[in-house]
């Protein structure tokens, strides 16, 4: 496809990969590989002294895994983007490439439960401090920042909670103190957001969720607005060794292809769900981007393209209440991860966010009784009718 750009989302997911395959192909093939070979010692030493761009271990590049990068960063409007074998890997990638010892971070209190304990407990061991705010909240973010500030790290939505933080705002402050703007995007995937147009430095994504889409792989990827930015990722994946694997790479393609019908589908659901959820005598609140009682419903609506397919509920009785609920429903499955095809339910206090300490977890909104639901494309009925049921159970 010549000039991508100008063609539809859709469009862009079915026909670019950035690979041209020498026999037509009209899938990226497989390059099961962990090696390449040379014409000559020349073209070797071309190829790793970069005069010549050319494949030569997979740790290092593959064309399989390279077409994701291309496609992704195309979508998210990004300069490229370095695949990798998990989500975290993107996460431990952003920090070690991007993060040197005496800097200090600025994260939503509110993130994904791995992400805060890499940099509480391991990060730390290399002189890299770390601030847990309320990104939603824009005078908490200007308050946390200092002259040692270098990264500016959000989720918008938030993880679980889905407090939505303002791209824009929170670019310009980092920005103003010489900092990055790192936006991890994997609730909204680029079907919904492209934090990088509203100032965003780098954007990452768990694949293994919407990008994927089918609960099949784990994987991540992180995109660079700048090329300068997008070489120290590459070399930090290069060195520390957090590469994908090309099958892996492969599969992502494939599920790709429909991320944009899965999310309209699953959005679609996902709307009828809270409405539902929202008018439940059992249920104490709801939070979810597309009704108006979410308290950055209006931003929501600047900075994002859909509500997605995220909710996040409390129930009235706390903690065996959501215990019950799980325990209860039939169809929808009791399961971390999200974004794919199924209708996930999980409960964060005990299960992503459990190594987080109680009073960080509840100062960041994350309270024993909170469920976070991932809506799938199911009929819409069906998972409304096992929710009710299974509602019915809590005494």
């Amino acid at each position: 496809m010549e000039n991508p750009e100008k063609y539809g989302f859709n469009s862009q997911l079915i026909h670019y990969s950035g690979h041209h395959d020498s026999y037509g192909a009209a899938t990226v093939p497989i390059y099961q590989t962990s090696t390449f070979g040379f014409a000559s010692a020349q073209d070797g030493a071309d190829c790793f002294a970069g005069i010549k761009q050319g494949y030569m271990y997979t740790r290092i590049g593959n064309p399989t895994i390279r077409a994701l990068e291309r496609q992704v960063a195309l979508l998210e409007h990004g300069c490229d983007s370095v695949a990798l074998a998990s989500g975290m890997a993107a996460v431990s990638t952003v920090y070690l490439g991007l993060l040197n010892a005496g800097d200090h971070v600025v994260s939503s209190s509110a993130v994904y439960g791995a992400s805060r304990v890499l940099l509480e407990q391991h990060m730390a061991r290399f002189g890299v401090d770390s601030t847990f705010v309320n990104t939603a909240d824009i005078e908490q973010v200007k308050a946390a920042v200092t002259p040692k500030t270098r990264m500016v790290y959000i989720e918008t939505p938030a993880n679980p909670t889905m407090e939505i933080s303002d791209i824009r705002a929170c670019a310009e402050l980092a920005h103003s103190v010489g900092a990055l703007l790192v936006v991890d995007n994997t609730f909204c995937s680029p079907y919904l957001s492209n934090p990088i147009d509203f100032g965003a430095d780098v954007v990452l994504h768990s694949i293994t969720k919407f990008i994927n889409g089918h609960a099949d792989i784990v994987g991540g990827i992180v995109i660079a607005g700048k090329e300068d930015v997008y070489s120290k990722l590459r070399n930090a994946m290069i060195n520390f060794g957090g590469n994908m694997d090309p099958h892996q790479a492969y599969l992502v393609i494939r599920g790709l292809k429909t991320l944009g019908i899965r999310i309209d589908r699953a959005q679609d659901n996902a709307r009828k769900v809270a409405e539902f959820l929202a008018s439940h005598p059992k249920v104490e609140w709801v939070k979810y981007p597309g009704l108006k009682t979410h308290p950055q419903y209006d931003l929501a609506q600047k900075q994002m393209k859909g509500p997605g397919t995220m909710i996040s509920f409390s129930l009235k009785g706390g903690l065996e209440a959501g215990r019950t609920l799980m325990d209860n429903v039939k169809m929808c499955i009791l399961a971390v991860s999200l974004g794919g095809v199924e209708t996930l339910i999980q409960h964060p206090a005990s299960m992503t966010h459990s190594k987080v300490p109680q009073e960080a977890r509840e100062k960041a909104g994350i309270t024993d009784g909170l469920v976070r639901f991932s809506v799938g494309i199911e009929n819409v009925e069906d998972i409304i009718g096992d929710l009710s049921q299974a509602l019915e159970k809590i005494r």
